[in-house]
């Protein structure tokens, strides 16, 4: 039987699936993300929400990136003054991330 095809309009009605996260304090979700690509990775501006281990319920913010590919890096994330204004543009649409963030130059 060959497989169905979802319209756009039914694709954007699925719920969206939730990322999650695992560190060594506990793991969680991916609440906000503010996201800036280039040629090289992908910049990520993180709200993590604890769910599990000893802080669960805290909310902490990762500065991170991902290869071409996808995958998480583990590397400082090292950002030029075009990532910086994309990911200035991508946070105004991250309500509490941008406040967690308005603290670091309050």
């Amino acid at each position: 039987m060959p497989k169905r095809q979802l319209s756009k309009a039914a694709k954007a009605a699925q719920p969206v699936k939730q990322r999650t996260f695992a560190l060594h304090w506990g793991s969680g979700v991916i609440e906000e993300e503010a996201i800036a690509e280039d040629q090289y990775h992908r910049s990520s501006i993180q709200l993590l929400r604890f769910t599990e281990g000893p802080i669960a319920g805290q909310r902490e913010i990762r500065f991170c990136y991902y290869d071409p590919r996808g995958r998480f890096q583990r590397s400082p994330l090292v950002v030029d003054e075009e990532i910086i204004a994309t990911l200035a543009k991508a946070l105004k649409t991250m309500p509490r991330l941008r406040e967690m963030l308005k603290k670091l130059v309050a």
